[in-house]
């Protein structure tokens, strides 16, 4: 019979111990490692020709075979994989959110053109800003009740929105403009109701610098 030193010099298999179930009776906690006890190296014995000593001896262990150590076979040219028992794995999905307001897929389209009309060159948070004033005015007694009606609203004899008078609106949204829209949405951030914005920069009207302002963002102002 070839003694252990011969066995160590023949090229030795490699298999992976993982996932051994924590229900099982053979298995313990050393440290922060599980080891296999020498009932399992029996049985792996057995079943691979290596005795409980010879594991020991080749795997440089006293009492079993830590997980995700290499366990060697030299004279069995195969890997010896070990399947758990009772593998417990648990995948966390986070799903999108539902928004709390539903639109048509083409007011959708209009929503993001006017905020990317308005909100041009703003951080994506100042373009949700502007798609959250439009939602507050929808929710408002004082303005018309669709996204639509809002964006189209006509204020003595000019649309409420520049974008729509000039036909900037007519041109494409970016990616960032629709993304802005969806967060906006979910309504999770209200802005403290706010039903109007300008930039204080080019602003003509000085009633709207009468309002009651609640957050700048970038070069707008966001007031109530």
């Amino acid at each position: 019979m070839k003694n252990s030193y011969t066995r160590k010099l023949v090229v030795a298999c490699v298999a992976t111990l993982a996932f051994i179930s924590l229900q099982n009776n053979t298995v313990e906690a050393v440290t922060e490692n599980q080891v296999v006890k020498e009932k399992n190296l029996l049985e792996l014995g057995q079943q691979y020709g290596l005795t409980i000593d010879d594991n020991k001896d080749l795997n440089r262990h006293d009492d079993g075979i830590y997980i995700e150590e290499m366990l060697q076979n030299p004279d069995k040219m195969q890997a010896v994989v070990i399947q758990p028992s009772n593998p417990k794995i648990e995948v966390t999905v986070k799903e999108p959110e539902d928004p709390a307001v539903s639109i048509s897929s083409q007011e959708k389209d209009l929503f993001a053109r006017l905020v990317e009309a308005e909100a041009k060159g703003e951080p994506k948070e100042g373009k949700v800003a502007v798609a959250t004033v439009v939602l507050n005015r929808v929710d408002s007694p004082h303005f018309p009740n669709t996204v639509t009606g809002v964006i189209k609203e006509v204020v003595g004899n000019t649309y409420a929105f520049s974008p729509v008078q000039n036909g900037e609106i007519n041109k494409p949204a970016s990616e960032e403009a629709k993304l802005a829209v969806e967060e906006a949405l979910t309504r999770k951030d209200r802005l403290n109701d706010s039903i109007y914005f300008y930039n204080p920069e080019i602003a003509t009207d000085n009633w709207i610098r009468t309002r009651e302002v609640v957050k700048t963002i970038g070069d707008h102002v966001f007031a109530k």
